[in-house]
């Protein structure tokens, strides 16, 4: 029986089990999966059971993750454990948690091990470890996917529910995409670094591997603060999840742009996956992929090798046979390039970002293959270094452009090969992505993982205000799939709910461009309910909105069906002298309908 975040923390809060319970379970199914590749160590069994059962005595409405076990890649300090980065000579044990293990354990995990890796995180393909190399439950001759391997078979194999890899280049989505699971790679500067071996320490950043798209989410939601430990934190709250928005624009390649490498099954897959944003409700909207790809190559074609030989060059120069012989022959690179290449890259980058801007003022997502093919661990060791780079050509970028990502899975093949795509946003949309991945992964109906255990009903998202967030109501352009809609969204905006105002408005057509509303509140019950819809934006990107907004509308405040009332738009009386009064089509959605 494999179970996801969530059901284990409605048992625990019911009572249905113990979160000591479960953690007895946890260390039962791993000595009987007997893959000693999976963890480099495992806590004591008796501390962690102790700590399970100390939960009993707090509130567990208060800890949204009473008594989930997790697991934690072997490159994130948890006090106590030896931290390897999957480098026997390299280990030491740290006295502290790195911030994320802390603010997991806050929430009620219980920390079970530290799992292997692609040594110093360094490789998609998980074999590049003295550790072994963890079976693929999903498919046992295909590799793990690195560089969080242990990671993501600890999840897919149903040993743990939950557990933390890190991404660099695609490190959180392509082992995700392996072993059948959702890989949630965050805005970089979300969670913090602290306690984190880096690989690229301005790239990297601490990702999340799950069941479901809502538990990565929980796991994000404990995690996603800013700290003064880590000079890369940033301040990027994470909004809360929604329903499918209407009118959602994904970009998708160019056709003679994608690349599979002959593979057939991969690229029909990916062809049916697009199908299904399309039954959804979503619009494809073509873009140029070569500047992504473009930015790919600089990742280890330029300057950022540098960044990992910075981690382990004392190690190079002291015991150089230590590090791995494929992982050795990419570091070493980094020490030979100079300061004018270094700033030759970063402007070229900044080129870059500038052209990733404009594709992304056309779409709300990009969509693509998490990877474009999959390797047994036969061709990979055979050819280790070519077939590990065409693992990430759909990855290597996301970093360098500052863009999250979310990695879910769309179908296992006739061959019994996972395949998955991935939905990249820019940093801050974190949600946003939530919101359409989990709606595409319940559609597929995959059993989750590699235990052909099916996918839990979604949850209803919530339709209540949360932290600072404040509720407002559109009429008009702002309407899901409508023309400004991407003004609420690119700010993180989520649509709370579909209703009506009170009967105490007229809707008016305005001469502008594009055609907008303006709703006029007259006396109570002498006008017509409206459709409208209520959004929930943050307090700071409500003040950001509501600075777009041009006269001659304003913010009033209106009366909603129910009785509630919310910020919104309102016109001015003085704008309407020959606009057309449209009240008797009740909302502008089906005024603009009958316009064509």
């Amino acid at each position: 029986m494999t179970e996801t975040v969530a059901e284990i923390v409605a048992a625990h809060r019911a009572g249905l089990m113990t979160p000591r319970d479960t953690v007895a379970r946890t260390f039962a199914r791993i000595r009987a999966h007997n893959d000693a590749a999976i963890f480099i160590s495992l806590r004591d069994e008796a501390d962690a059971l102790a700590e399970a059962e100390a939960l009993a005595a707090k509130d567990t409405a208060a800890l949204p993750l009473c008594g989930v076990p997790v697991a934690i890649k072997d490159n994130i300090d948890v006090a106590g454990l030896p931290t390897t980065a999957a480098c026997p000579a390299f280990a030491y044990t740290p006295a502290r948690d790195s911030t994320a293990v802390a603010r997991l354990r806050a929430a009620g995990a219980i920390i079970i091990g530290k799992t292997n890796l692609d040594q110093f995180a360094t490789g998609l393909v998980g074999v590049r470890s003295p550790y072994g190399i963890p079976n693929n439950p999903v498919r046992a001759d295909l590799v793990p996917g690195g560089s969080s391997s242990g990671s993501a078979v600890a999840v897919s194999a149903g040993l743990v529910p939950l557990s933390l890899g890190t991404d660099t280049a695609g490190s959180g989505r392509v082992p995700a995409m392996l072993n059948n699971i959702v890989g949630l790679k965050p805005s970089l500067g979300m969670i913090s670094t602290a306690g984190l071996v880096p690989a690229c320490r301005t790239l990297d950043c601490i990702s999340v591997f799950a069941l479901t798209v809502d538990d990565a989410v929980a796991a994000l939601s404990v995690m996603a603060a800013p700290d003064a430990l880590d000079p890369f934190s940033r301040d990027r709250p994470l909004a809360a999840v929604t329903t499918f928005p209407q009118g959602v624009k994904l970009g998708i390649p160019r056709p003679d742009q994608l690349i599979f490498f002959g593979d057939k099954a991969a690229e029909a897959a990916f062809g049916a996956a697009a199908a299904r944003f399309v039954k959804l409700g979503a619009e494809l909207v073509e873009f140029d992929l070569e500047p992504f790809y473009e930015t790919a190559r600089l990742l280890y074609e330029g300057p950022w090798v540098a960044e990992r030989y910075l981690v382990i060059r004392d190690l190079l120069a002291s015991d150089p046979d230590a590090i791995h012989p494929v992982t050795r022959e990419i570091t070493i690179g980094g020490a030979r390039g100079s300061a004018a290449d270094t700033f030759a890259a970063l402007y070229r980058l900044q080129a870059l970002r500038k052209v990733a801007e404009r594709t992304f003022a056309h779409v709300d997502a990009l969509l693509l293959p998490t990877a474009p093919t999959a390797y047994t661990t036969a061709e990979v060791l055979a050819d280790p270094i070519l077939l590990n780079s065409r693992l990430g050509t759909y990855t290597n970028f996301v970093n360098l452009l500052d863009l999250c990502g979310l990695a879910v899975p769309a179908a296992i093949r006739d061959d019994g090969i996972p395949f998955g795509i991935t939905l990249l946003a820019p940093a801050g949309r974190d949600a946003a992505l939530a919101s359409l991945g989990r709606a595409f992964h319940a559609d597929t109906a995959l059993p989750v993982g590699a235990k052909s255990v099916p996918q839990p009903a979604l949850a209803p998202e919530s339709p209540s205000l949360h932290g600072d967030e404040i509720a407002i109501v559109v009429v008009g352009a702002h309407l899901s799939g409508m023309a400004l809609n991407h003004e609420l969204t690119s700010l993180g905006g989520r649509l709370l709910v579909a209703t009506t105002t009170a009967p105490d408005y007229k809707l008016y057509a305005l001469s502008t461009t594009p055609p907008k509303p303006g709703m006029l509140r007259i006396d109570d019950g002498k006008g017509s309910a409206m459709a409208v819809e209520l959004w929930a934006l943050s307090a700071a990107s409500f003040g950001k909105f509501v600075d777009l907004i041009p006269p001659p509308l304003s913010i009033g405040t209106i009366r909603l069906a129910d009785g509630r009332t919310a910020k919104g738009f309102l016109v001015e009386p003085a704008a309407l002298e020959g606009a057309r009064d449209i009240s008797e089509f009740g909302g502008w959605r089906a005024y603009m309908a009958q316009k064509g």
